[in-house]
């Protein structure tokens, strides 16, 4: 069997916290605030909007979360400012072992970017970032209409990536979706970023946990080496 790898784009390959350097002129002290604020409510208005079944595209949910994390803070942005900071958010700068790591798996498994951004919000933040060239295919819930962690977009993330009953595991720094995948019954590896993070307890455990990208490989043959 072969195991295909679906990775999650936003906070695992690419860093959104780094929109704070961008924010400083429009938050000053306040910067890294804002840029976490916006962060957390584009994830907690993709997860209304999927349980509402009132899908919009992940981008109305990035401008949305964006309106509201400067309101939050008293701020506010012109349209033109608004528009130049979500045309900078397609071109957030990747993890540094992002590139290494696909590069090292390269050939070795079937990948897949697995997100809940659009097909070209994906082609633009992976390309900027000389990524793209390195998956096999693109995977965007954009597809089903819905959001992660909604299992339906798990279900179609296996039909997408031509795993079916063979093996899928999702790579994520996200422990939400790690949740959800492993609910859905991927494997799913929790890039553990900053160890201060605490996974949720919800009886459902990673099937691995690392600290960054550049234990993925090692990890990936534990868990192949578990399977047989």
């Amino acid at each position: 069997m072969t195991l295909r790898l679906a990775f999650d784009v936003y906070g695992t390959l690419v860093d959104p916290l780094s929109m704070a350097d961008l924010l400083e002129q429009d938050a000053g002290d306040a910067a890294a605030g804002v840029a976490a604020l916006w962060r957390e409510k584009q994830v907690e208005f993709a997860f209304r909007k999927g349980l509402m079944r009132a899908y919009e595209d992940f981008g109305v949910c990035t401008r949305q979360a964006l309106r509201f994390a400067m309101a939050s803070y008293r701020l506010s942005l012109s349209g033109e400012r608004e528009d130049e900071l979500m045309a900078s958010y397609l071109s957030l700068p990747a993890f540094d072992d992002a590139l290494p790591t696909l590069k090292a798996l390269k050939g070795i498994y079937p990948m897949f970017a697995f997100s809940n951004g659009s097909y070209p919000a994906l082609e633009k933040v992976l390309g900027h970032n000389q990524l793209l060239p390195l998956f096999d295919g693109l995977v965007s819930v954009d597809d089903v209409k819905s959001f992660k962690p909604d299992p339906a977009v798990y279900a179609y993330a296996r039909r997408a990536t031509g795993a079916w009953d063979e093996p899928l595991c999702l790579v994520s720094s996200n422990a939400w979706d790690v949740i959800g995948a492993r609910a859905a019954g991927l494997q799913a590896v929790w890039v553990q970023r900053d160890n201060r993070r605490v996974f949720e307890d919800w009886n459902i455990q990673p099937s691995a946990v690392i600290g960054g990208l550049g234990e993925l490989p090692d990890a990936l043959k534990t868990l192949l080496n578990q399977g047989s």
